[in-house]
C-alpha cells in the first residue's frame, strides 16, 4: 500500500527526534486518561496545573534545530513553515494510506461533518452539485448532504439542493464551516457568501427535519463588531454524546484584515461556549478569557475580555475541531502560511483551551498523491476508530480537490 507517514523529523539527517537545545516544553502529563462519567456527560479529574498554549511561539528555536514537517525522505518545495508548538507528548505523528483516497461531487467544497442520534453524518457543501452532481449541473450556493454507511460506500445523499433533490431545494445563499447534530435538529454556521464575505459574519441556522429545511436563529457572529470569522463547532462524537459537561464549543478565527480572504496573521483562534439548551440564545454565549490561578478556564460575555486559544504567527484561516474520546484529546486541524497550498496544522491538546502540542505541520500536504492545493480538512467524526488512532479525513481544495475527498489515517503513538 501507497502510505506516507507525517510528522515532526530533523530535516538534515537520519529520522531521529531532535533536542531543543535552551527550549523548555511546558510541563504536560504523558498519560492518556479516560475521564470520570458523570451521568451523560464525562467529566475530568482536575488538574491545575494545565496552563493555555498560548504563548508557546517557537518558530525560531525550531528553525534553529533544522526540524521540518512532511513525508520522510520528501522536502516540501518552497520555504519550510515552523510550527508554532513542540511536538505533541502523545501523538508522533500521522500515517495516511494513499490507496485508500476517494474524490466525489467534482465543483463541491468545504465539507464539515457531524454525527447525529439518527446514525447518520450530515454534510454541507458550497458552490456545486454535491453528490452526483457537479459544478454546473443542479449547482447552489450552498447545499447539505447526510452521508450513511462507510467511507467508501455509497450512502452519500443531498437532502438540501443538489442533484437529485427537487423536492428540498436550497434556498440560502452563503457558505459553511461549522455543522453541529445536538439532539433533534442539525445546526449551520452560514457566512453570507465566499471570499471576504466569509469575515463579514455568521449567523447560525437550524434544522428540526433532517437538514431538508432551514430558519435562522437570531444568533450572530460579527467580523467587523467581533473581528471574529468561520466559526466551527468542535465535534463530541455522536449526538454530541463525549461531551464532559453539557456545553457546546466553538471555534473561530480572530480576523486581523477583513478585506483580504486569506490566511489571518497574528494567527489566533479564539474560543466560545454555550450550554446544549441555549444554543439559539445569543446572550448565553460566554468567550473564553483566560485561566484562574488555580489553572481553571475563565467565561466572559464580554467579548473585549477574551483570550485567544491558540495562536501561530504563521496564520491561521479555516478551522475544524473533533474530540476522540478513546484517546481523551482534541484534535484542531487548522491552515498557515497561505491559502490553497497544502499548509496543513494538526495539535492535539486534553481540553479544548490546551495546551497543544504538535502532531503533523506541513507545506504543500498530498504532494505525490494530489495537487497540493487543499485548503480545507476535518475528520469525520462518525469514522474513527475504537482506539481512537484510526480516522477518516475529509478535505478539499481547488482544481481537482474542488470535490468531496477522503483519506485513511493512523495517529502513530509515541
Amino acid at each position: 500500500m501507497t502510505r506516507g507517514t507525517y510528522g515532526l523529523r530533523r530535516r538534515l539527517k537520519d529520522n531521529e527526534l531532535p533536542v531543543l537545545s535552551g527550549t523548555t516544553a511546558p510541563a504536560r502529563s504523558d498519560r492518556v486518561s479516560r475521564p470520570m462519567l458523570v451521568g451523560r456527560h464525562a467529566r475530568r479529574r482536575p488538574n491545575h496545573a494545565r496552563s493555555v498554549g498560548s504563548a508557546l511561539l517557537l518558530s525560531t528555536a525550531l528553525a534553529a534545530t533544522g526540524w521540518s514537517c512532511g513525508p520522510p525522505g520528501a522536502e516540501p518545495a518552497g520555504a519550510i513553515s515552523s510550527p508554532p508548538y513542540l511536538p505533541s507528548s502523545v501523538l508522533s505523528g500521522i500515517s495516511f494510506d494513499w490507496e485508500t483516497h476517494r474524490r466525489l461531487a467534482p465543483g463541491s467544497d468545504n465539507w464539515p461533518m457531524t454525527w447525529a442520534a439518527d446514525g447518520s453524518q450530515y454534510t454541507s457543501w458550497g458552490d456545486g452539485g454535491g453528490f452526483g452532481g457537479t459544478n454546473a449541473d443542479d449547482r447552489v450556493s450552498l447545499g447539505v448532504a447526510r452521508v450513511d454507511g462507510g467511507p467508501d460506500g455509497d450512502g452519500m445523499v443531498n437532502v438540501w439542493g443538489g442533484a437529485g433533490n427537487s423536492e428540498s431545494a436550497a434556498d440560502v445563499e452563503g457558505k459553511s464551516y461549522g455543522i453541529l447534530a445536538l439532539r433533534d435538529s442539525i445546526y449551520l454556521w452560514i457566512s453570507p457568501g465566499s471570499d471576504t464575505q466569509n469575515w463579514s459574519s455568521a449567523r447560525l441556522y437550524r434544522s428540526g427535519d433532517g437538514g431538508r429545511s432551514w430558519e435562522p436563529t437570531s444568533v450572530i457572529l460579527s467580523g467587523e463588531a467581533d473581528s471574529l470569522g468561520v466559526p466551527a463547532f468542535i465535534q463530541h462524537g455522536r449526538d454530541h454524546e463525549w461531551s464532559r459537561d453539557g456545553y457546546v464549543y466553538v471555534y473561530a478565527t480572530g480576523i486581523t484584515d477583513i478585506g483580504q480572504w486569506e490566511v489571518q496573521r497574528p494567527g489566533r483562534i479564539f474560543l466560545l461556549r454555550v450550554r446544549e439548551d441555549s444554543i439559539s440564545s445569543p446572550g448565553a454565549y460566554r468567550h473564553f478569557a483566560g485561566l484562574d490561578p488555580d489553572g481553571e478556564p475563565t467565561w466572559n460575555e464580554d467579548s473585549q475580555t477574551r483570550q485567544p486559544v491558540f495562536e501561530d504567527p504563521n496564520g491561521v484561516m479555516r478551522n475544524s475541531a473533533v474530540y476522540v474520546e478513546p484517546l481523551d484529546r482534541y484534535i484542531l486541524v487548522t491552515s498557515h502560511t497561505a491559502k490553497n497550498e497544502g499548509n496543513l496544522g494538526l495539535f492535539e491538546a486534553p481540553d479544548p483551551w490546551g495546551p497543544w502540542g504538535t502532531v503533523l505541520y506541513e507545506d504543500r500536504w498530498g504532494s505525490g498523491h494530489i495537487p497540493a492545493n487543499a485548503f480545507y480538512w476535518n475528520i469525520a467524526p462518525a469514522w474513527i476508530g475504537e482506539d481512537g488512532l484510526e480516522f477518516v479525513m475529509v478535505f478539499t481544495g481547488k482544481g481537482a480537490n474542488d470535490s468531496w475527498n477522503s483519506v485513511r489515517g493512523t495517529f502513530l503513538r509515541r
